[in-house]
């Protein structure tokens, strides 16, 4: 509750910080709100209150949750430096629209009522819909908002749709009359039920990027602004987890065995989706969408193998995949900067390709040292957080006996090693005209830290339990 408050009243005060003539104070002043919000969070530690009518929860499992969500935001934020050199940019609106995008995921994260997933559901989206577009003279930033804006209005009726069903199923909006109605599962449900069950899946299924309903992901993460691709990858599917968790684990326990083997196939297509359809390609970027596709289908086991264990396994997994991913955009953001200087190229697709990152370790240790760290995280090699978050995803599956499962998510984590190892070649095994690139000290700070926590989690996965 405090971070909702916190930040739709710093979301208005950074409006009222653009009327003035330095742009300066924005970009700390928005790294300070977030830092306030993060540590108002945990001031309810170890307490469960309900908000609004009981529409809203607060207890252990959101904070952490919304602590994930406000630590990806405070590195993608300080990533965004480049506002202050570009005279078109508006950077009092985008950071005033990235807090209160914050406010819809963390609705999303606690909600007790359907209402109020999809109230939390609709600031979230309409952020991101403004945000792909906010590059208004890239046409690939027009063309990816407009197409992000009707197939999200489209998942959106679909799922309000599931709601208004379940609500004539069950009587009730909140969860727990949800699943009160559903503990009578073995006298029989409404067909209506389990229609409105498959809608609401679908629309939120949507939000995580899951196949078959992905579509959408390769073009918005392409044409959106890197720093935004960054933000969306990120704080948009792990709201859209954890409200999906919620969701299951709270009202259709009793129906597992009407979703869980849909929920099973529909993770085995998107991980055969995702890390089949990013192999063959060219754009960094467009690889990088259909990697976060890859890791829906990861983050998708423990929720098709749902048990006590799947909340930490999701927690650990969206908190290691969030921290390598940001890294990853931030040199990328680097790379493409330096390349079109260079160049003079008005091609952008020619700067986000592999071969940008020719040699780029030799000259820029440090980016090639963020960038190998990241690959290898969300390749799940050992050492790094994404092996830990992978191992406990794949242990889930081996819990509710779903080896089949697992065998496909091991096949396809070895089909993800390729596309990943093909940065960290270029890097250092493959000559290129890359110069050395200035990187700004809140840039350094940002990988160093991203590089420190994907290796700390990496040695010590206990570390994380222990602090939560």
């Amino acid at each position: 509750m405090f971070p909702i408050v916190l930040l739709s009243v710093f979301a208005v005060v950074l409006l009222f910080l653009g009327f003035l003539k330095s742009r300066s104070v924005l970009l700390p002043a928005t790294l300070l709100f977030l830092v306030a919000a993060l540590v108002a969070n945990f001031l309810d530690w170890n307490k469960t209150y309900l908000y609004f009518n009981s529409m809203l929860r607060t207890d252990n499992l959101s904070m952490v949750f919304t602590a994930i969500v406000l630590l990806s935001s405070f590195l993608v934020v300080a990533l965004s430096g480049s506002f202050e050199d570009d005279e078109a940019a508006q950077p009092a609106e985008y950071y005033a629209i990235i807090l209160f995008s914050l406010v819809g995921a963390i609705m999303m994260i606690g909600y007790e009522n359907l209402v109020m997933l999809f109230v939390g559901v609709e600031i979230l989206s309409v952020a991101m819909y403004i945000l792909t577009g906010s590059d208004k003279r890239n046409l690939r930033s027009n063309e990816a908002a407009l197409k992000y804006f009707l197939m999200g209005a489209f998942a959106t009726g679909i799922m309000l749709f599931g709601m208004a069903l379940l609500y004539g199923a069950s009587g009730s909006f909140t969860l727990a009359g949800i699943a009160s109605y559903a503990s009578h599962a073995q006298q029989g449900l409404s067909l209506i039920f389990y229609v409105g069950l498959l809608m609401l899946l679908v629309g939120l299924l949507f939000k995580v990027s899951a196949a078959p309903f992905h579509f959408w992901t390769p073009d918005v993460y392409d044409g959106a602004p890197t720093i935004f691709t960054a933000y969306m990858s990120t704080v948009v599917k792990t709201a859209g987890f954890a409200a999906l968790l919620h969701l299951l684990a709270a009202s259709f326990t009793y129906v597992y065995s009407f979703w869980g083997i849909i929920l099973a196939v529909v993770t085995a297509i998107t991980l055969i989706a995702g890390n089949v359809t990013a192999v063959y390609q060219n754009s960094f970027k467009r690889m990088m969408a259909y990697s976060s596709i890859s890791h829906a289908g990861y983050l998708l086991i423990g929720l098709a193998a749902l048990s006590a264990q799947s909340r930490q396994a999701i927690v650990f997994y969206s908190l290691a995949y969030s921290i390598a991913t940001i890294s990853a955009f931030g040199v990328l953001m680097l790379v493409t900067r330096q390349r079109g200087m260079q160049t003079l190229s008005s091609n952008p697709l020619s700067n986000e390709s592999f071969d940008a990152f020719n040699g780029l370790a030799k000259q820029n240790p440090l980016l090639g040292l963020a960038m190998a760290t990241s690959m290898l995280s969300l390749a799940g090699i050992p050492l790094t957080a994404g092996f830990w978050g992978k191992f406990y995803m794949f242990s889930t599956a081996v819990e509710r006996g779903q080896i089949w499962l697992l065998v496909v998510a091991v096949l396809m984590s070895a089909v993800g090693i390729y596309y990943y190892f093909r940065v960290i070649i270029a890097m250092y095994f493959r000559d290129g005209a890359t110069e050395p690139i200035r990187i700004s000290p809140v840039f350094r700070y940002v990988l160093v830290a991203a590089i420190i926590l994907t290796i700390g989690l990496g040695v010590a996965p206990g570390l994380l339990q222990g602090l939560f």
